[in-house]
């Protein structure tokens, strides 16, 4: 016999209001973000302290890489960054290449209007080494951690995001010039 139980109704706090208000946005307007938003949306997808980093990973194996895409942030130029886990970036090239994402990504064009594009990329390797087969579940888990995490900063921000799965997956690498496989393209912007 199934019953139906109601839970206890939730307040509204922090956490919620940002649940509720996250959603994915499309249309950016044509304004610079903030190496301090860089920063928090950075930190919030792949961060890390002493003891803590921002997502769980089976394994503790950390088998993502996050890469940004910097069209118009104040105070950095163009080019295509690596994050790195102490909290800083690595530029790796001056290569403008929003437009050919946007193309790569099936002509979802409004993702060159985006004042950033944060990449996940992961080396399934360092997974299925240790797990198998069953890694590759352990690594898509992981992307969604870092995807939610992304939204839910840009959220707090006031800014918008999409996470993008459509694409052409050689086509970003040879963009990107990246070992890794892509998983998610996120264009950040302030919303229109």
């Amino acid at each position: 016999m199934k019953e139906k139980f109601f839970l206890p109704s939730i307040e509204e706090d922090s956490l919620i209001r940002l649940l509720k208000e996250r959603k994915s946005y499309r249309n950016y307007k044509e304004e610079s973000l903030s190496k301090e938003e860089l920063s928090y949306l950075s930190w919030a997808a792949y961060g890390k302290s002493e003891s803590f980093r921002t997502i769980p990973s089976a394994g503790a194996l950390f088998p993502l890489s996050l890469y940004i895409v910097i069209n118009n942030v104040k105070g950095l130029e163009k080019g295509i960054y690596h994050y790195e886990q102490d909290h800083s970036l690595i530029k790796f090239s001056d290569a403008d290449i929003i437009k050919e994402l946007a193309r790569a990504s099936f002509h979802q064009l409004f993702i060159a209007s985006a004042p950033l594009i944060m990449i996940i990329s992961a080396s399934f390797k360092k997974t299925t080494s240790h797990y198998g087969e069953r890694g590759l579940r352990y690594v898509f888990i992981e992307v969604g951690h870092m995807g939610q995490n992304i939204y839910l900063a840009a959220t707090n921000l006031g800014l918008g995001t999409v996470a993008i799965g459509a694409f052409d997956d050689e086509e970003v690498k040879r963009i990107l010039k990246i070992k890794e496989e892509p998983l998610y393209l996120m264009p950040v912007g302030k919303i229109k």
